[in-house]
């Protein structure tokens, strides 16, 4: 059964959980945004979900309360920093506005993050970016994580290593969020969880058979790579592209005795672009939204009609912030105990349960 609330109340409860466990407000209002960006655009796993992990780790001391990210290098339309296992969602957000400052006078802005806590849904980042007109890539590895294994390999190698990327339209930006694996870690966590098999056969045993059944995966199994079984080295070499840019220009990965025991942080890579550096953004525009409206207007293969990538998101952020979020069921059960710790009240939920 899933309820909503209202956006506004489910940001005000995540900040003041984040608060009592030891952030100052400001950081605590941004992680609390981003979490709930993501379920605002539908993506269950990576936003209000991943509360609690955080505030485990605020009371371990895995994150970083205070302080700042060291800058390792800086030429003005490229950055490094090293986070230092700060919370991961404030941190990416600070180099976010630090990039959209710079890249009207630069007109593409790269920056990397290494050692940052686990920053979630990439996706959740970007409305700023569209809304401002500009152009976004992001992406993030994991260094101390092995989960995906390469097209023929039983071996795990690289982590899930999602890939993002925004761009103005017309009524909707162009606008996904995609891991290099067929179904992302926390779908196997969910149906783990819950008792169930994973809707294909994305997963491999210690032994390299392939199988839909999750619970192989803690037993030395991994996921596929974009593409499965047939078409896997796609996906494996996308992965090795994206580990490239988010931990080699980082300076810190794979290589590094320490990242093993770094947990979840991330290495993060990120590029904006003003297409105003490039052609008239009237121009840019006739032609990104000629190719949504040419998607969107295709044949479609059943009754269904062919949806491009941002329509059905942006569409639910609209109407979430309208209507209230639909959360995840089992998303208020996990944050109920923090809750009654710290004597946090919860959000009433706005209208009856929906099936």
């Amino acid at each position: 059964m899933t309820k909503r609330y209202r956006a506004e109340a489910l940001k005000n409860f995540a900040a003041r959980l984040f608060q009592c466990a030891g952030l100052a407000e400001e950081r605590a209002e941004v992680m609390a945004g981003v979490f709930l960006e993501a379920d605002l655009l539908g993506f269950t796993t990576h936003g209000m979900n991943r509360v609690v992990s955080n505030l485990r780790w605020l009371e371990s001391n895995e994150t970083r309360r205070e302080g700042a990210p060291t800058v390792l290098a800086d030429r003005g339309n490229c950055f490094t920093w090293d986070a230092d296992f700060l919370p991961g969602p404030w941190v990416l957000r600070q180099a976010l506005i630090e990039a959209m400052q710079r890249v009207p006078d630069h007109g593409v802005v790269t920056a990397t993050i290494r050692r940052s806590q686990h920053i979630a849904c990439l996706a959740a980042y970007l409305p700023p970016v569209v809304e401002a007109g500009y152009v976004a890539i992001l992406t993030c590895s994991t260094p101390g994580e092995n989960t995906v294994s390469p097209q023929g390999s039983v071996d795990p190698l690289f982590s899930a290593n999602p890939l993002a990327f925004a761009a103005p339209a017309g009524e909707y930006p162009l606008l996904f969020d995609i891991s290099m694996s067929v179904t992302a870690g926390g779908y196997v966590a969910r149906a783990k969880r819950e008792g169930t098999k994973l809707p294909v056969k994305c997963l491999k045993d210690r032994d390299g058979n392939v199988s839909d059944d999750p619970n192989v995966f803690d037993s030395g199994g991994s996921i596929l790579p974009v593409g499965g079984v047939d078409h896997g080295y796609k996906g494996a070499a996308l992965s090795a592209m994206l580990e490239v840019l988010s931990m080699a220009l980082g300076g810190y990965g794979r290589d590094d005795a320490s990242a093993k025991g770094d947990g979840e942080a991330n290495s993060v890579f990120l590029q904006l672009i003003d297409p105003r550096a490039f052609c008239p953004r009237a121009d840019f525009l006739r032609q990104t939204a000629a190719l949504c409206n040419l998607w969107q207007n295709s044949r479609s293969e059943g009754c269904s009609p062919v949806r491009v990538p941002g329509q059905r998101a942006w569409a639910m952020r609209d109407k979430q912030l309208r209507e209230g979020v639909m959360l995840y069921p089992s998303i208020m059960e996990d944050l109920q105990p923090w809750a009654d710790r710290y004597g946090v009240p919860v959000p009433k939920p706005l209208t009856q349960e929906i099936n």
